[in-house]
């Protein structure tokens, strides 16, 4: 019998209608793909992560939204999405590492949002932002990033109300 060994990277990608129901369809596939390539460790927080991104980019852009998972190295996991929206929110605006290893200041009590962007810089390995000109997409737009790694300690995160 001859078998098949899976490739060491993979990718997926989904196009998300402008529609309330897509971070949920996110993360639906988000957990498949984890399952199905055994990084279900890495699961509760990348679904949040992959939540907070989908659901910034039904409530700032117009238009339809993209959701790319992949793996960039054994254990190493990428989540971007993409929408129709060419405003990149601080701090995916500075480029990656530009903060000097500090957090993203969390947002202010009073602030109408923020937290959950604020929530993906401390709790994903690496993050960052790229506007995408109408060449690459068709449309133009932003792709927001993280990455996750296995066997990294997750701290607790605390986001006042």
């Amino acid at each position: 019998m001859v078998t098949v060994a899976p490739p060491e990277g993979w990718s997926y990608a989904l196009h998300l209608p402008h529609d309330p129901r897509a971070p949920r369809v996110a993360r639906m596939t988000l957990r498949a793909a984890l399952v199905g390539h055994v990084m279900t460790e890495l699961g509760d927080v990348a679904e949040l992560l992959t939540s907070e991104l989908v659901t910034n980019a039904y409530r700032h852009a117009k238009g339809p939204a993209s959701l790319r998972l992949r793996s960039v190295r054994a254990g190493r996991l990428r989540v971007g999405v993409w929408d129709t929206s060419s405003h990149i929110p601080a701090p995916f605006d500075k480029p990656p590492g530009s903060l000097g290893g500090h957090m993203a200041a969390p947002p202010s009590e009073d602030s109408g949002g923020g937290r959950g962007l604020h929530l993906v810089c401390e709790c994903a390995d690496s993050w960052g932002g790229w506007l995408l000109g109408q060449e690459l997409t068709g449309s133009g737009g932003k792709l927001l990033w993280f990455e996750l790694e296995r066997g990294r300690d997750r701290r607790e995160v605390s986001i006042r109300p």
